[in-house]
């Protein structure tokens, strides 16, 4: 019978006790399963809140306190605490799927060159009803992978085991990088063609609900802009042919937050006032002026919106002068 590998499971959380609850009954699921390997659990909790330590110690896992703000405190807290030979993540609204884990570890035994391995995952909504097929289906590998991972390509940490000789020779996690934090970690790897892929399924990967979350959108796209320019820079000639191909992979990284403005910026057309619309449209002019402002030029629906919302507005207006 094959000895065990101990792997030590990285939870980050703050405040959601019924989530985390569920994310370590996920673990000690798996575990239980033929995946080869047991869990350590580790959980950094960035709230200090009594009802995570106690949900700790029903799932048998280590409570971490870990003052500061961002995720980046805690799993760099839960890290530090950790004892197993492979480091692996879950986040505390996430949940792992069955088939996790025992891929990663044959590619890692099959790629001794690779520090750390990804898989794929599947978006749901709040309730962890399946959204998306598992992604991403091809991210290539070495110089192919760090491209892809600098444009647009976000894989889940949740998705990863590493190697902890190689975790510790990359370091923790940013702690000035309130967002992009787990790009920047990945792409310290991938950039220097340590890490793999396995097509695997291996988590649920829990969505937001859509426009509940402007303000968080508007923080992450400069720490993500960071993230790009902090790695693309230096590698810019061995990844890409010309400054264009390079201006090409920045907006593909930002590409969802345009999107999502956009999106959120159509619905504020329905029933707000040009103000509304104008307020989700400023962050992408900021960040991606040149998708917007062509947009707002031709003859699209985004202008169109934005026309139809100022002629109600100004109808109101007069409407109401004229009473």
């Amino acid at each position: 019978m094959a000895l065990k590998r101990r792997i030590s499971v990285v939870v980050p959380t703050f405040d959601r006790p019924a989530m985390l609850r569920e994310a370590l009954a996920s673990i000690r699921a798996l575990e239980r399963s033929d995946c080869g390997a047991t869990f350590e659990i580790v959980v950094g909790d960035n709230g200090l809140k009594d009802g995570n330590r106690l949900i700790c110690q029903d799932f048998d896992a280590v409570y971490v306190p870990a003052p500061g703000r961002g995720v980046s405190y805690a799993r760099n807290a839960a890290m530090a605490a950790a004892t197993g030979d492979y480091i692996t993540f879950l986040d505390d609204d996430d949940v792992w799927l069955p088939g996790h884990i025992g891929p990663h570890l044959a590619h890692l035994d099959a790629h001794p060159e690779h520090g750390a391995a990804f898989g794929q995952a599947i978006y749901t909504d709040p309730d962890l009803n399946p959204a998306s097929d598992p992604w991403p289906a091809d991210p290539g590998s070495g110089d192919d992978l760090a491209r892809n991972l600098l444009s647009g390509l976000f894989p889940q940490i949740g998705t990863v085991v590493a190697r902890r000789s190689a975790a510790d020779q990359i370091g923790y996690f940013d702690t000035q990088l309130i967002g992009g934090q787990d790009l920047d970690w990945l792409l310290r790897l991938a950039t220097k063609n340590r890490l793999g892929f396995v097509k695997v399924p291996c988590i649920l990967f829990r969505g937001r609900a859509s426009g509940t979350y402007d303000a968080l959108q508007r923080m992450r796209i400069g720490f993500d802009r960071q993230v790009f320019l902090r790695h693309g820079l230096p590698i810019a000639l061995r990844l890409w042919k010309s400054p264009l191909d390079m201006i090409r992979a920045y907006h593909k990284t930002l590409f969802h937050y345009y999107q999502y403005f956009e999106a959120q910026a159509l619905r504020r057309a329905k029933d707000g006032t040009p103000a509304e619309v104008v307020r989700a449209l400023v962050t992408p002019a900021l960040y991606l002026p040149l998708l917007l402002f062509p947009e707002i030029v031709r003859n699209t629906r985004l202008r169109a919106a934005l026309l139809a919302a100022t002629r109600r507005w100004l109808g109101r207006k007069e409407a109401e002068s004229g009473s």
